[in-house]
């Protein structure tokens, strides 16, 4: 069994003058990454696509393809031609032959069936389950009832209207009672909108007003403050599967803040309470200089931590702890997503810090916006876009295809290790990539009939149809190989159809294998610790791997879990 780094080792800050979380430029190692797309990180200057260098005769491969729709961001479109892809056109390209499709909407669950293994949905199907505010907190408060109250304290007391309407109106009149004549603050979100449309905070019973499925929760009275602002951290979280479940969190992220000052005694003031950037940016203080904030309402995320740093702040601990509430929410709803493959999911986790510098969590975004409004945008936006290509796409095809193309008939087998080191050039000491072992094929015959009938019905000299015809050869060579070797390991779930962002880490079910040469069902191999930015926060270790590898073990997992957490804060205590 791979073991596994200690993942918080990986998040430390290089030294006081280091910014961010853990913000660092990462070298990706020699065939981490499609080639065609890779980003050189010290350079802003566009990258013309690379030359096939090379090839077989009449192989020559034309760059990889994205698909978008009307509502694709701007900066996902520029981000993937600065990497060389071409935009898909349905008019003159076949309808397979794409890569990436990439849209802000949810996509059929007959669209996620029929997907090729060659592409990449945004999506994961039933993840609106998360990012709806009534079913987070359906969620929640299961996960509550079952593993206590200590652990999902993160979210303040909530009830979903109207049902749950009796149960606030004793709770609402409880408090006032206890408080006597101190005003007692809530506010009151529509669980379908977003962009703070539609929110209320109130003290007066009289004040709430409803009209369909809202949530009411406890207004948290005493957030962090920045020079006298309001503000919440907006998170980056990638979910790359989850059978098995792999999180990946980004170490850069966003800070917005309100635009008038916190005041408890006017609490209509939109400006002073929501810190969403579509209400800020059209106050009146949007473009004043702020106190301590400045212009604008956005910091980076590595600014706000320097921040912290200055007032004596333990970054790490607060850092470690938002790492665990976004496990714990996607824990909450991960049992019921169905089975997918060739997905992934990216979520915007807002956090808010109160001053005891405990971190609550609003609610969770689906698509979360990615519109370049001011220069903080940019800086943090387009490189997420950049790190989440190089994340979901680990493995590179056109490595892959000549390894495959080049083996002679009397080779025994093609090796696609990937154990190169990186460089980290901003953190204190170079670390690792995860070692991977090696995969293993037989040679590919060009004698066997369905292999000719493949090369006779798919279209020739475009990327996505020699990635068909060199599946094709590899199922069944593998579908041989199977009838002489038992897998090691037994897969639990449908066959693995995707251009995995991981490798083998032993050879699992050859038979079952549907994907490209060196791409094995998941349950057979552990995730890369790490992909620019982005850092693996779940599984955590060996426990938590092989609790999510056959099946979420939930109990084993929030065992596991609170290990971590213990040793977190005793260490916080030394």
């Amino acid at each position: 069994m791979q073991r596994y780094p200690d993942i918080w080792t990986l998040q430390h800050r290089a030294s006081s003058s280091y910014v961010g979380p853990t913000v660092s430029v990462v070298r990706p190692p020699v065939g981490l990454i499609w080639e065609l797309g890779h980003r050189d990180t010290r350079t802003s200057q566009k990258r013309k696509p690379l030359k096939v260098e090379d090839e077989a005769p009449g192989a020559a491969l034309k760059p990889l393809v994205f698909r978008v729709d009307e509502g694709t961001p701007r900066v996902v479109q520029s981000v993937l031609l600065e990497r060389g892809w071409d935009k898909f056109d349905e008019q003159h390209q076949d309808m397979e032959d794409w890569n990436l499709y990439w849209r802000n909407s949810s996509f059929r669950m007959a669209e996620h069936v029929n997907v090729k293994p060659w592409q990449r949905l945004n999506h994961h199907p039933g993840t609106t389950t998360l990012t709806r505010k009534d079913c987070l907190a359906k969620h929640l408060a299961h996960m509550r009832r079952l593993y206590g109250e200590t652990l999902y304290e993160f979210t303040p007391l909530t009830f979903i209207i109207p049902n749950d309407y009796t149960k606030f109106i004793a709770e609402y009149f409880k408090e006032k009672q206890v408080l006597g004549t101190k005003p007692t603050y809530w506010i009151c979100k529509p669980a379908e909108l977003s962009r703070g449309r539609g929110i209320i905070v109130f003290s007066d019973i009289r004040d709430l007003i409803f009209n369909g499925t809202y949530v009411v929760q406890k207004y948290i009275c005493n957030p962090f403050l920045v020079g006298r602002y309001k503000c919440d951290l907006r998170i980056y979280v990638c979910v790359m599967g989850f059978k098995p479940l792999t999180i990946y969190v980004y170490r850069e992220g966003l800070v917005r803040f309100a635009t008038e000052k916190f005041d408890l005694g006017n609490l209509k003031d939109s400006y002073a309470h929501l810190t969403n950037s579509s209400i800020n940016k059209s106050g009146a203080s949007y473009q004043k200089i702020k106190e301590v904030v400045g212009q604008g309402c956005k910091w980076t995320l590595s600014r706000f931590f320097s921040y912290l740093r200055n007032w004596d702040v333990d970054d790490l601990l607060l850092w470690r702890k938002i790492n665990n509430m976004v496990i714990l929410t996607v824990l909450a709803m991960a049992p019921s997503v169905p089975i997918a493959y060739n997905c992934f999911e990216l979520f915007g986790f807002d956090i808010l810090i109160d001053d005891n510098l405990k971190p609550w969590l609003l609610e969770v975004n689906y698509s979360p916006a990615l519109s370049l409004d001011c220069s903080t945008d940019v800086s943090v936006k387009r490189s997420l876009v950049h790190d989440i290509i190089e994340l979901i796409y680990l493995n590179g095809l056109r490595r892959e295809e000549k390894k495959c193309s080049r083996a002679s008939p009397g080779s025994s087998k093609v090796s696609f290790a990937r154990g190169e080191k990186c460089e980290l050039r901003t953190a204190p000491d170079p670390r690792p990539y995860v070692s991977l072992m090696q995969f293993a094929s037989r040679k590919c015959s060009n004698t066997n009939p369905a292999v000719q009938r493949a090369n006779n019905v798919c279209p020739k000299h475009t990327r996505t149809s020699l990635l068909r015809e060199m599946m094709t050869r590899q199922r069944i060579l593998l579908t041989r190989e199977a009838a002489k070797s038992k897998p090691r390991f037994k897969a639990w779930h449908a066959p693995r159809k995707v251009l995995s962002p991981y490798t083998s880490g032993a050879q699992s079910q050859p038979h079952r294998t549907k994907g490209p040469v060196g791409v094995l069902p998941e349950t057979a191999y552990a995730p890369n610790d790490h992909a620019g930015n982005f850092v693996l926060i779940f599984p955590f270790n060996e426990a938590t791997f092989g609790a999510s590898r056959n099946g979420l073990n939930i109990k084993r997992i929030i065992q596991e879990l609170q290990k971590l957490i213990n040793k977190q804060l005793s260490r916080g205590k030394n």
